[in-house]
This record gives structure tokens, sequence and C-alpha cells, in this order.
């Protein structure tokens, strides 16, 4: 008598990802490219999203901080707004107040404002 011998499955019905395997990594994929799993906030100010990007340029001082905001091309005041936001934000993740002295902030006087390369630059320091 012949024996039978199983025949490896490979695909969709395969034992180890099971017929959900395939749509489970489609949905992982889809779902990363949407920033589902993005701890950013996408906030409209003036209508308009802007990337904006707290830094320290003094590693001495953390609370001294300056933000970059761009498009500014988009909306000067809503440039300034998400800068204002941006700087808060730092703030208040790394010393728990929301309370600001800017050097240059938003509202710093519009001619005054260091504009370069469509980009708005504010300067502040957390003051808890």
């Amino acid at each position: 008598m012949m024996r039978a011998t199983p025949e490896p499955v490979i695909g969709p019905t395969s034992r180890r990802a099971g017929p959900w395997g395939p749509l489970l990594v489609a949905a992982m994929m889809l779902t990363g490219c949407n920033g589902f799993f993005s701890n950013r906030e996408q906030v409209k100010f003036d209508g308009v999203v802007f990337r904006s990007k707290s830094e320290i340029p003094d590693k001495k001082d953390k609370k001294f901080f300056q933000v970059t905001v761009q498009p500014v091309s988009a909306s000067l005041d809503g440039a300034r707004e998400a800068g204002r936001w941006e700087g808060t934000r730092y703030c208040v993740r790394n010393y728990g107040s929301s309370r600001i002295s800017w050097e240059i902030g938003p509202d710093t006087d519009v001619t005054s404002l260091p504009i370069s390369d469509d980009r708005l630059t504010l300067r502040g320091r957390c003051d808890p």
C-alpha cells in the first residue's frame, strides 16, 4: 500500500500565515502610510498645515529654544501662530508650563521677523 505524503502548502492558506496573513500585512502598511502611528498632530493655522520644528541651539541651556516654521508664503499670520504652538508644546512637554519669554516671538513686529528661504525662525525661553 502506498503512503500519501502531504505536500507543503505555500501561500494564503499556509498554516503559518493563515488566510488573514496577507490582509494583515496590507492593513499594517496602509495604517502606517496615513500616520496612524505618528505622534505628531496635524493642526491647521489659517487653514494651512505648517511644518514646524523646535531645536535647542545651546545644549547648556535647554530652556532656550528655537522654532522654525515653513512655508511662510502660505500665510504669515498662520506661520506665526504655528510657531507659538510649537514653542508652547516644547515648553509644556519639557517643563510642564506654557509660559514663554520670547526673544523673537509671534507678536514681534512683522518688519523684525527673521524670514529666510520661506522659513520663519522664532526664539524664546521656557519660563516655568
